[in-house]
């Protein structure tokens, strides 16, 4: 079984039921929180979890924790469930030592996937496009359901060598021109998906944060350093530093992250807020450490609209505000708006194509419980009739839409129907 208790799941659907006044928000709640996890999850003979994305036969270690988080809140009251994610963690943590510069995995060693990218591939490697928060989302989980389930099993002997493995990998890229040799070219017709000088990217200079070569949507980055991507490593080592302290009793790995957590807050504060002439100080989406930034937003989280759900600051935060607003405008040019939605978009997706995941994660960064329950409608009335979340949509046509269903997206509404019930 991979699924969550129909009993916890019918008093959660009772209370978003109660906070919506809308049975059909209830009903595709409770539809997408029975269905969605065990369409992607199976659970192997070593006690690990394999995790689909979606419509995609491999498991991405972004995709995998992002779509746990709404179990994560309901998970407190069934230790099976549970079960089930601790072996997320595990098997994220395992596929780690492998290749931590790999995003997404087969679910055994049959070399399946990328395989012409030239990049230094190995059979459990679906593909081997090195994002900084593919590294972040397993940190979290493991964080979190350390503190909701107080478990011992949680943490083990396998995140110490995945930890190592990470702090390692972001230190190194810190200065991806002198120390990295990280390469990625792939040839095919898409531009966002190789990287240029040969593999090694655009240039960079050391900022203190530690450089990726693609976003959280597998685009490539346009300037190295992604900031929401670092504000959420920030979060994270500091979620290690707890870890090694209190749970492995590593002073040495505690004391490496807090130290790379400093650089990279430095790094933020020196190179990735830009005045803006209307907006005023702003966070920047990118920058190079030569002076180029990147004033937009992308809907795949991390994103800079995410900023309060990752932790790195909190929704009322004046710089936050100042850059939820520029980012929910037209200056952000993957910001749309038409006759049936507004939102935030992807250059990974056709123009005009709004995200449901930007629609829920804009609710679950307002303090408006008016806003939130807006959202949910919204994402209510723009399935194109099929009640299931897309990639994305048409703002003016919702019919239009890209993948016929996306597990993550369902499981973002499903996160913020919870919120809006008061459940987090």
């Amino acid at each position: 079984m991979t699924g969550i208790d129909p009993m916890v799941l019918a008093r959660a659907a009772d209370e978003v039921r109660r906070a919506t006044g809308d049975p059909v928000i209830a009903e595709m709640f409770e539809r997408s929180m029975a269905e969605n996890l065990p369409a992607v999850a199976e659970r192997l003979p070593d006690g690990t979890t394999f995790v689909l994305t979606g419509d995609i036969p491999a498991m991405w270690l972004r995709d995998s924790a992002a779509q746990l988080r709404p179990y994560l809140v309901l998970c407190k009251e069934d230790p099976a469930l549970q079960d089930v994610l601790i072996g997320v963690l595990h098997r994220q943590l395992d596929y780690i030592a492998i290749d931590p510069y790999a995003n997404a995995f087969n679910r055994e060693a049959n070399g399946a996937g990328h395989t012409t990218d030239e990049t230094e591939m190995a059979p459990w490697v679906w593909e081997r496009k090195y994002e900084i928060d593919s590294l972040c989302y397993p940190i979290e989980l493991a964080y979190r359901l350390w503190r909701i389930t107080g478990r011992d099993d949680v943490i083990d002997d396998r995140f110490r060598t995945a930890a190592t493995a990470i702090l390692e990998l972001w230190t190194i890229e810190q200065d991806h021109e002198a120390r990295s040799q990280y390469r990625f070219q792939r040839h095919d017709d898409r531009a966002s998906d190789t990287l240029t000088r040969d593999g090694r990217g655009q240039l960079t200079r050391p900022t203190g944060m530690s450089w990726s070569a693609f976003r959280p949507s597998d685009d490539a980055t346009e300037h190295g350093f992604n900031v929401p991507g670092n504000m959420f490593a920030s979060v994270v080592l500091g979620y290690l530093e707890a870890i090694a302290a209190e749970v492995l009793r590593d002073e040495s790995l505690a004391a490496r992250a807090k130290e790379l957590k400093a650089g990279i807050d430095d790094g933020i504060a020196e190179h990735g807020t830009v005045e803006h002439a209307s907006f005023g100080r702003v966070f920047a989406y990118e920058v190079d450490g030569m002076g180029e930034r990147l004033l937009m937003d992308d809907a795949n989280m991390p994103s800079l609209l995410s900023i309060p759900m990752t932790g790195f600051a909190a929704a009322d935060d004046p710089t936050y505000l100042a850059t939820r607003r520029l980012l929910l405008s037209s200056e952000n040019p993957y910001y749309y708006l038409g006759s049936r939605a507004g939102g935030i978009g992807s250059p990974h997706t056709p123009p005009s194509h709004i995200w449901p995941i930007a629609l829920a994660v804009q609710g679950l960064t307002s303090t408006s419980a008016e806003e939130r329950q807006h959202l949910l409608e919204l994402l209510r009335d723009t399935t194109g009739g099929t009640g299931q979340m897309h990639e994305s949509f048409h703002c003016d046509d919702p019919t239009n839409y890209t993948r016929e269903w996306f597990s993550w997206a369902n499981a973002m509404f499903c996160e913020l129907a919870l919120a809006h019930a008061g459940l987090r």
